[in-house]
């Protein structure tokens, strides 16, 4: 039995999921999932670690169906619901998944796909109640498949088994205190591990209630927050700097109530992409939060977090998680001594298996000595680490010089000016590359000279902006994470 599940007979009354203004129960939940295991089966003992797709909005369906799909033996595949066709076939012919399960609103999306005559295309409002038998599910099966990012490359599908599953989630609920009275609002993408993992199985493994959103907006999360239900709130930096501007511009009688309601919250967390200091203590402000960070991958869950009884450090990622082995290594795979920056490895039950079908990424991603590779770099600073950027896109080499594109990023966002910014090295033949910022305003009358000037008093000439572009807003993914391969292309071009 799959340790997830099996809990979930601890609750049975208890409220699993609360989504479109209703409630389910962990009862409901075992009950619903079994059934899709059964149809699924369609008469076979276990799908044998079979992919199968689905794309369907988040909500207590969508849980029912991974959970299905867990328990008929087979790996899960999410789909992003805001993905065009294009990318959700990709997904698709990699995986190879010859079973999708789909949601009426996303037929007319799929419908060219459904001549191909080797998927078999499942509604997933037609699933009806089965009597039968599940397998028996070993730790060791593969369970799911979630796709990298893509912002260095063509995405990866990041395979991870029901082992490394319980051990990304008892890491967090045991470093963050969970339990059957939380009450979580989850407003994240469900084929991301920071929505599948951080909140919605954390607070299934904990009997608590996760909530899901269905239209994401300033005023439905403050809403849902001043019912004084939800305790546990986790998120990306846009979407804490979209909920400030709300606070911002509502009346003065909203604000007075959504700041009551926040206070009452037990912890707030921000991941997935740098947290702005600045939108760190704007939040600080309206909720009386200092906001947790933490710092993680597709390939890990996450690995290392500010205390959650202690000193968060602004700018800084914290410490290793329990079971999680951290390292900074040179580009021979050697420790480097305090104080010097160095590649994160990390070791632990929390590694995925494999990237899938591409056994030769998977082996360059470890060191000889099964070490897994992030590619960020970091320096630990008394006791805390430091995420300098990433090595391929947010560490630019310029004459001789290693420069971190987040150090630059957090002075010019501290511009009374400028709303948000991303910096980026732009090749070139004199320097191996110069800086390049892309500024969001928060003025039309800017003055880029008076900018260069305010520059010299914040850093050294060689960390300095070369090349100026504006944008409304900055090339991003779902995750809000801003793709800076696109942004180069802007200034290359």
């Amino acid at each position: 039995m799959i340790t997830l599940v099996q809990n979930a007979h601890n609750y049975l009354e208890r409220t699993a999921i609360k989504s479109n203004d209703q409630s389910y129960t962990y009862e409901q939940l075992l009950t619903t999932s079994k059934n899709i295991a059964l149809a699924l089966l369609d008469g076979k003992t276990n799908l044998n670690e079979a992919p199968v797709a689905f794309l369907v909005p988040p909500g207590f369906n969508y849980v029912a169906i991974q959970w299905g799909i867990w328990r008929a033996g087979g790996i899960a595949v999410p789909l992003c619901v805001k993905h065009p066709l294009t990318s959700i076939q990709y997904v698709i012919d990699d995986t190879r998944a010859s079973t999708i399960v789909f949601s009426a609103n996303f037929k007319n999306l799929l419908e060219p796909l459904f001549k191909r005559s080797e998927i078999q295309f499942l509604s997933s409002e037609n699933f009806t109640d089965q009597h039968g038998s599940l397998p028996e599910i070993d730790a060791d099966q593969r369970a799911m498949i979630l796709y990298t990012s893509g912002t260095t490359g063509n995405p990866k599908g990041v395979v991870t088994t029901h082992k490394n599953i319980e051990a990304q989630i008892t890491s967090l609920t045991t470093s963050w205190d969970w339990s059957k009275e939380d009450h979580i609002l989850n407003v994240l993408p469900m084929h991301h591990v920071h929505g599948i993992i951080n909140v919605l199985s954390c607070a299934l493994w904990s009997g608590a209630c996760c909530e899901f959103l269905g239209k994401f907006s300033g005023d439905n999360v403050f809403q849902i927050f001043c019912k004084n239900e939800v305790n546990v709130f986790m998120a990306v930096p846009t979407i804490y700097y979209k909920l400030i501007t709300f606070f911002n511009d509502t009346t003065p009688q909203n604000q007075q109530q959504i700041t009551t309601a926040l206070k009452q919250f037990r912890f707030m967390v921000s991941g997935s992409a740098a947290l702005p200091i600045s939108v760190m203590e704007n939040w600080k402000k309206i909720s009386g939060h200092t906001l947790l960070e933490r710092y993680g991958m597709t390939e890990m869950g996450m690995a290392i977090s500010n205390p959650y009884n202690g000193e968060r450090r602004p700018g800084h990622i914290g410490q290793p998680l329990a079971k999680v082995q951290i390292r900074l290594a040179d580009e021979n795979n050697k420790e480097v001594a305090d104080g010097i920056s160095g590649e994160i490895q990390v070791k632990g039950p929390n590694i995925f298996k494999e990237y899938w079908h591409k056994p030769e990424a998977t082996k360059d991603t470890f060191t000889e000595d099964g070490w897994f590779k992030t590619g960020d770099i970091a320096a630990l600073d008394e006791g805390s680490y430091k995420i300098l950027g990433r090595n391929s896109v947010d560490i630019i080499k310029s004459g001789g010089y290693k420069i971190s594109a987040l150090e630059i990023e957090e002075v010019l966002r501290s511009h009374p000016q400028i709303k948000d910014c991303g910096v980026v090295g732009i090749p070139n033949d004199e320097w191996g590359e110069i800086i390049g910022a892309s500024l969001v305003l928060d003025t039309k009358d800017f003055d880029i000279e008076a900018l260069k000037v305010w520059l010299k008093e914040k850093l050294p000439g060689y960390k300095s902006p070369r090349k100026y572009i504006f944008q409304e807003d900055l090339p991003r993914n779902v995750m809000g994470k801003v793709t800076k391969n696109e942004l180069k292309k802007l200034f290359v071009d």
